[in-house]
């Protein structure tokens, strides 16, 4: 299925493995495909040429649109990083998701039959880009590092990286965790509500201010990525990630499913639990 194909941020909620270390040496031999849309001004077309330029070092890459991804996605001297569609069959709501995907090509008949390598949530398929887009450079550069650390140490692979990455929890003291107010549940958006539940520092910031950091590489600063319906009638998960706008590492990764007692947004026990040092 899947929903258990993906390597990245959804699998973090999975134990099975998802990846065998030949798909990682194919991947680092292949040269990468970047897929944009048809349309060359989307936002996606242009916020994701723009940080692969700037962040991807790992391997050759040369962008194509998605007609020609269709003609080649079957060629398994290929590699490609492509923005899909996913819901989760299980879910009560029938939410779609974007996520951007690196996958290996292969001649099979659906794109969610190729073999991941790694993948990240970035919205509901629903929502407008800009509510993402302006993090790309980020997820770029951590999808990197990411793939790298598991193919130098492919012990990793049969472990569960949600436990990998929250392990980064206590280093946060030294960091200023920096949000956009609408990543924040509603009922702790007053200052003194997340002073409340924890004592670090929290700048609440406008998008350009985190996608700054993330250009300058801001070495104090970590950024939440926050995936929610935001308004739109598909309530179901809410994925909730600190990354650091310098190190491009996971200090907190968590989901929950949105309810009427935990809203859209970074919640009071997400505060609580980043708490614990």
């Amino acid at each position: 299925m899947f929903l258990f194909s993906l390597l990245g941020l959804v699998s973090l909620t999975s134990a099975k493995d998802v990846i065998r270390k030949d798909d990682l040496e194919t991947f680092m031999k292949n040269p990468l495909y970047v897929v944009l849309d048809n349309n060359p001004m989307s936002e996606w077309s242009l916020k994701i040429r723009e940080a692969v330029e700037k962040g991807w070092t790992l391997t050759k890459y040369q962008f194509i649109n998605d007609t020609e991804f269709e003609k080649l996605r079957g060629d398994m001297d290929k590699s490609f990083l492509v923005r899909i569609q996913i819901r989760f069959p299980d879910d009560k709501v029938r939410a779609f998701y974007s996520f951007m995907t690196f996958t290996n090509g292969a001649a099979v008949k659906e794109v969610a039959d190729m073999p991941e390598v790694c993948s990240l949530p970035l919205g509901y398929d629903a929502v407008n880009q800009d509510s993402w887009s302006y993090k790309l450079l980020g997820f770029v550069r951590f999808a990197q590092n990411h793939i790298k650390l598991i193919y130098d140490n492919p012990t990793l692979i049969s472990s569960n990286p949600l436990d990998y990455y929250n392990r980064n929890i206590p280093d946060l003291k030294d960091k200023e965790i920096w949000m956009v107010e609408k990543d924040i549940a509603p009922d702790m958006r007053a200052i003194a509500k997340i002073r409340d539940a924890y004592k670090g520092v929290v700048r609440i910031v406008k998008p350009e201010d985190i996608e700054n950091a993330i250009a300058e590489k801001k070495d104090n600063v970590v950024y939440l990525h926050k995936v929610g319906p935001e308004g739109t009638r598909m309530q179901a998960r809410i994925y909730k990630t600190l990354i650091g706008a310098a190190d491009d590492r996971i200090y907190y990764f968590d989901y929950h499913m949105m309810s009427k007692s935990k809203g859209d947004g970074f919640i009071k026990k997400d505060f609580k639990r980043i708490s614990k040092r």
